[in-house]
């Protein structure tokens, strides 16, 4: 290695492209020109600060390189999008098909704000798709049917992302957080959302320092605020049981919706959740020939579509939300849920295995597809304009949130209601909180005495 003391720092470079705005800091190292782009100000800035403060402190400066001794660790670091697609092959393997897919979509987002420059870049949307769906998917990255110019965009992104090593400075990662926290038309994300894409970068920068591409994990020191994630239901989505029952009813009266009223009769009278009650089989019924019963829960069928799954479907297999693989949860049946189950049995038979629940033309699965638009065709045929276009029952989850909420204000212990729902207390009381009826009514007109009425 090569040093030198002769070190001179030139104006930042401002080039305005037809792409952006590209910063160019210049400096030269021994009468050698260095030069490094930047797509923003700041984080051009900082990385300038911090050469010129090297050179004030008196550091030799390598003259292949151009950076000073202290930043020599970049030498052996590697890009965020070399790190980002190692960081996916190591997760893949146990990972569930969501997760795989919530991955990519974080990286994604994180990666588009590491690029270095702007110039040359393909179109965003391109961008996003080559990342987000072949990327950052283990089992797709090298596959030859790859289009021609997602392979070009890929080797774009490649040559210009920041090494890991520039996370370490606080104006980079601040860059980034403030990203993940905007959507892509710019408005603000979702709390859950935000919090769960910054989850995974801190394991990702996690992952750098265990390779020994940064000294430390930056992000605790750095004072951002991470959005509340666990938001309260609205009480406007909550449907009654007449507004329920009606909703039912008029799923039945579609043709597909009539396979399906069965299915989402057990999110509203059993709380289940919506790839819950996609993975039920006749086994998972304890139920007599009318009155109460049981359902024994033990799958979960989210969908994740069949890019992300090992068996190439669209629903992955999973153990139930939050329990260990082999674990059950045991929810009531009530009366009319056991006569719809049996209706429904007797008119459509089972799928597959014993399945409950199946496509018109699948017979091996449950389209969500299928689930969602008879829900909002069902929806629009119930309700009057004005209520359509309320947050009333606007998702098929929507009816779990009433079920619960029922049993909250029918006066079951929240323990049991946790335990029925398949969750912790603690976030039950938090998210149900606004759902509890509270005697409302009767507060009023204690208020009213007290003030004469």
């Amino acid at each position: 290695m090569t040093t030198t003391y002769d070190v001179r720092f030139w104006k930042t470079k401002v080039y305005a492209g037809k792409r952006g705005t590209t910063y160019y800091v210049r400096w030269a190292v021994a009468g050698r020109e260095c030069k490094q782009p930047f797509k923003v100000k700041a984080l051009a800035d900082s990385f300038r600060a911090e050469i010129m403060t090297a050179a004030r402190k008196g550091e030799a400066f390598d003259i292949d390189t151009g950076r000073p001794l202290s930043m020599q660790r970049e030498r052996r670091d590697r890009s965020w999008y070399e790190h980002a697609c190692a960081f996916v092959d190591l997760k893949w393997p146990s990972a569930a098909a969501t997760t795989r897919r919530t991955h990519a979509e974080a990286l994604t987002a994180i990666t588009v704000r590491l690029f270095e420059t702007e110039r040359g870049a393909p179109d965003p949307k391109l961008m996003r798709l080559a990342l987000g769906r072949w990327a950052f998917n283990t089992a797709k990255r090298g596959a030859t049917d790859m289009p021609s110019d997602v392979r070009a965009a890929l080797r774009w992104a490649a040559q210009h992302t920041s090494p890991v090593s520039a996370l370490a400075r606080p104006p980079v990662l601040r860059e980034v957080l403030n990203g993940l926290a905007l959507r892509l038309d710019g408005e603000p994300g979702a709390a859950s959302v935000v919090a769960r894409r910054r989850k995974i970068l801190n394991t990702a920068i996690e992952y750098a320092v265990e390779c020994g591409f940064l000294e430390a994990n930056p992000l605790p020191a750095l004072k951002w605020r991470t959005p509340k994630t666990v938001q309260p239901v609205d009480r406007r989505s909550v449907a009654n049981p007449v507004q329920a029952r009606t909703l039912l009813m008029s799923v039945g009266e579609h043709r597909i919706g009539r396979r399906l009223v069965a299915f989402y009769g057990c999110l509203y009278f059993a709380g289940l959740r919506p790839e819950e009650a996609a993975g039920l089989r006749l086994s998972n019924l304890a139920i007599p020939a009318a009155g109460w019963g049981d359902i024994h829960m033990d799958r979960a069928e989210p969908h994740a579509g069949r890019e992300w799954t090992n068996s190439g479907e669209n629903r992955d297999r999973r153990q139930l939300k939050q329990r260990d693989v082999g674990a059950t949860r045991t929810v009531p049946c009530p009366p009319e849920l056991t006569a719809m189950l049996h209706k429904h049995v007797v008119e459509f038979g089972t799928g597959p295995g014993g399945r409950l629940f199946v496509g018109e033309r699948n017979h091996e699965q449950l389209p969500r597809g299928t689930v969602n638009r008879v829900w909002r065709e069902a929806r629009r045929d119930a309700f009057t304009e004005s209520t359509a276009a309320s947050p009333l029952a606007r998702r098929p989850y929507d009816l779990r949130h009433a079920a619960v909420s029922t049993w909250l204000n029918a006066g079951i212990s929240p323990q049991q209601v946790a335990d029925w729902a398949g969750q912790s207390l603690e976030v039950l009381l938090r998210i149900y909180a606004k759902c509890l009826d509270g005697g409302v009514a009767l507060m009023r007109q204690r208020i009213d005495a007290s003030l004469g009425h």
